[in-house]
């Protein structure tokens, strides 16, 4: 047989263990407790951007890959756990190029009491930490969401349609299609094409404040409810760690989770059961806290100078 040869070798994998082995001193550091989570769940991801592997087991029963560990780590918060941290293989359907890999691992964590600035300190300081470039924390870019797309891109996010953002990214009638009347996704486009390839190649960029209807799961703003406090981390153009300032409502939590569930609906996309535990988890108490997600392979492919995955994993999923 054919291609049975691993994508990366040996040194590549000893670069990965010892950025894992910075990851965990870092945490160990700052008094964040391991933690594990399960792989599989009867719930799936109702964020229409993401896709959950189904898993059919004896019977009629079906359980799904978790796409992230963060609903089981916040049921852990809600329970009692302080700092919490976990290392895990996640798994997302759909997701296959040089940055993408439908199973890949993820380093997710929270921190109680942390606010949007201390949250993104945080990962500032333990993306140089694992880097092991400690001076990427002395000079960080900043911009907000929508100063961003008007210094860079010339649109006002508050404002701006899809037509508007279709023409911005020269779209043809494929992709036309394929987008739709989905702003989010013309959003998302225009950051990872137009916008964060003009970042500084050398440093770390934060992407702050997305407008409120971009929230996920971050609260709003309580200084201002047209944005949420959520924020990504960059690289150069390469997104390594999305975080929120988390929301711990649960009737809006439950609101967020029907808009999801709407929109694939109208996408004709999968209608997945949520996760009716996490509610529950809110509805029975959540410290304030912040949570953030970075990719183990995309830290690793800042660290190598790769912009090629398949340079940092030891295999890809067999493709013909």
């Amino acid at each position: 047989m054919s291609n049975w040869e691993p994508s990366s070798g040996p040194a590549a994998a000893r670069r990965r263990a010892a950025l894992i082995e910075r990851a965990r001193a870092y945490f160990q550091e700052h008094n964040v407790l391991a933690v594990d989570t399960p792989a599989l769940s009867r719930f799936a991801a109702s964020d229409p951007n993401i896709e959950s592997f189904g898993v059919h087991g004896q019977g009629d029963s079906e359980m799904f890959l978790n796409t992230s560990p963060e609903f089981c780590m916040k049921r852990l918060l809600a329970g009692g756990y302080p700092d919490i941290y976990s290392i895990c293989r996640v798994f997302r359907d759909g997701e296959l190029g040089k940055r993408h890999a439908p199973e890949f691992t993820m380093v997710e964590w929270y921190r109680l009491d942390f606010d949007l600035e201390s949250i993104i300190a945080d990962t500032v300081r333990f993306v140089a930490a694992c880097l092991d470039s400690p001076q990427l924390s002395h000079s960080v870019t900043r911009y907000d969401y929508a100063g961003a797309f008007m210094k860079f891109a010339k649109i006002d996010v508050f404002s701006a349609t899809a037509d508007r953002l279709a023409r911005l990214c020269n779209a043809d009638a494929r992709l036309e299609s394929q987008v739709g009347a989905d702003v989010h996704a013309w959003f998302d486009l225009v950051m990872s094409t137009i916008i964060a390839p003009q970042f500084a190649a050398d440093r770390l960029t934060v992407v702050h404040h997305y407008p409120a209807d971009q929230a996920a799961l971050a609260r709003l703003c309580p200084a201002n409810d047209r944005v949420a406090d959520r924020f990504e981390l960059f690289c150069g153009d390469l997104e390594l760690a999305n975080g929120y300032v988390e929301l711990r409502d649960a009737s809006e939590q439950q609101s967020r989770v029907e808009q999801d569930l709407a929109v694939r609906r109208r996408a004709g996309r999968p209608l997945n059961p949520p996760d009716e535990k996490l509610i529950a988890a809110l509805d029975a108490g959540l410290r304030a806290c912040a949570g953030v997600a970075a990719g183990i392979e995309r830290l690793q492919m800042t660290h190598d100078k790769t912009d090629d995955i398949k340079e940092v994993v030891t295999f890809l999923p067999d493709t013909p």
